[in-house]
């Protein structure tokens, strides 16, 4: 008599798309990671009976509800043929059952199969693709994925700093690379201030950093040598067309972090968005350019003047990634072993807003018991707090430029919406530290307002 599980038919779909959301790009890696058969996974998802044990495992690796997910097929056995999981379960969740009566017998037995909570991950930039701690927010990542399979596809990713855009971008570059296309993530913090001297000295950084990640470098200066007579625009588009995007190499995703350092160079910026803007409009007329995908991530509004014509940030899937919602910090919390229910939740979401990283940092310190939620909400802004280093770092940012320190202390210290010149509530924005409220702006959390209330007012 059979001892298994599988899936309700109906269930396939959600479970498989469950894996990358939780950090497992591949059936091989959640089978690695969880010490069993790939070929038991691959049953799993497939909606092939599997064993008791496993079955409930790999719901735990995939944060399932086995209960919810499960085909009944065994609940007519008799109790004696079942698997010592397969009892454990019963008694879980029926505590009339006779088998609950003895659960305390197999107490040692459950605990082998639980899944244990993934290592404490310090916060701090990208989240790696295969961790468990990646949070989506639905249904941004499913939208990313879709738009990046198609031709000629644009993406626009959009929020503060440390708001979870890099990592956004790595999944979908991931996505890419998995339906068969090349890919390189460019960082423009990478490039140094002789680059920016002016647009011929960038673009042509632009294509060397492209072509040394795919191993094409050396046909570089073969498309500058007419770089005097047609432009640097024409040179990197020749580049693309000749070499990266030839008739037999598959499809090209290229992920711009970043993008706001070009802000800075309004000359540069103006050539290079009006280049990225026409490269993307050749792919309605020409099939080479089919292959080409774009993922440009900035931190703030463009504030310079670009012609709407010759702009990339006016076409494509426009994605602005939101703060954590409660569902989500609850998540998140869990994963760290953290069963707060919707008070504690409330509590810590009253301090720092869904802010990604503040969420992380704090989770991830109470977790280690560095601190307790209660010290952490009365005391919050201390010099030897958990958050200390965070706000220094913004401090320090602040007092560089006069203008952004005396905009960010009126805005901390007035109760309610305040308006501030356009360019400065954008900066304040990027750098995360406010919410932009239609014209005006207000603190992005409690945090801030009472630490740089506290600081700026004696400056």
């Amino acid at each position: 008599m059979p001892r298994s599980l599988r899936l309700r038919l109906k269930c396939i779909p959600a479970v498989k798309s469950s894996l990358l959301r939780n950090g497992f790009p591949s059936q091989k890696i959640l089978a690695e990671d969880l010490g069993i058969a790939q070929s038991t996974v691959s049953h799993f998802l497939n909606g092939k009976p599997v064993d008791y044990a496993n079955f409930i495992e790999i719901c735990r690796g995939l944060n399932q509800e086995w209960r919810d997910i499960a085909d009944f097929e065994l609940e007519s056995q008799p109790d004696e043929v079942l698997p010592i999981s397969a009892k454990i379960a019963i008694a879980q969740s029926n505590p009339n059952h006779e088998l609950a009566v003895n659960l305390s017998e197999i107490t040692n037995t459950k605990q082998s199969i639980i899944q244990p909570l993934p290592a404490a991950e310090l916060p701090g930039g990208q989240v790696d693709l295969v961790s468990r701690l990646y949070i989506d927010r639905p249904p941004i990542e499913s939208r990313c994925y879709e738009t990046i399979s198609q031709p000629g596809a644009l993406i626009r990713i959009k929020a503060p700093r440390q708001m979870g855009k890099t990592s956004l971008m790595a999944r979908i570059l991931h996505h890419a690379e998995q339906q068969g296309s090349r890919t390189v993530a460019l960082s423009f913090q990478l490039a140094n201030r002789r680059i920016f001297a002016n647009s011929d000295t960038f673009l042509q950084w632009f294509c060397a950093s492209i072509g040394q990640e795919l191993g094409m470098l050396e046909q570089l200066p073969k498309s500058w040598e007419l770089a005097d007579l047609i432009g640097s625009n024409q040179c990197c588009k020749a580049y693309f067309e000749q070499y990266l995007l030839s008739e037999s190499s598959p499809p090209l995703t290229l992920g711009l972090d970043e993008c706001d350092r070009l802000f800075e160079s309004p000359e540069i910026a103006d050539d290079f968005f009006g280049l990225l803007r026409a490269l993307h409009e050749e792919a309605k007329r020409r099939d080479i350019w089919k292959k080409f995908r774009l993922i440009v991530v900035h931190s703030t509004e463009v504030y310079i003047p670009l012609d709407v014509n010759k702009s990339p940030f006016n076409v494509g899937l426009p994605i602005e990634l939101p703060e954590f919602n409660e569902q989500q910090v609850q998540d998140l919390a869990r994963r760290h072993g953290l069963n707060w229910i919707a008070n504690e939740v409330a509590e810590f979401m009253g301090l720092v807003g869904g802010h990604p990283y503040l969420v992380r940092l704090g989770i991830y310190h109470i977790a280690r018991q560095d601190v307790t939620l209660n010290q952490l909400v009365k005391s919050p802004a201390t010099e030897a707090g958990i958050y200390s280093d965070h706000l220094r770092r913004h401090l320090w940012n602040l007092e560089k430029y006069s203008e952004l320190m005396e905009a960010m202390r009126e805005v901390a210290s007035v109760s309610g919406p305040v308006r501030l010149r356009s360019e400065l509530g954008f900066k304040l924005n990027s750098m995360g530290l406010v919410k932009l409220d239609g014209n005006h702006c207000i603190p992005r959390c409690r945090l801030y307002e009472g630490y740089f209330c506290d600081r700026l007012n004696g400056k």
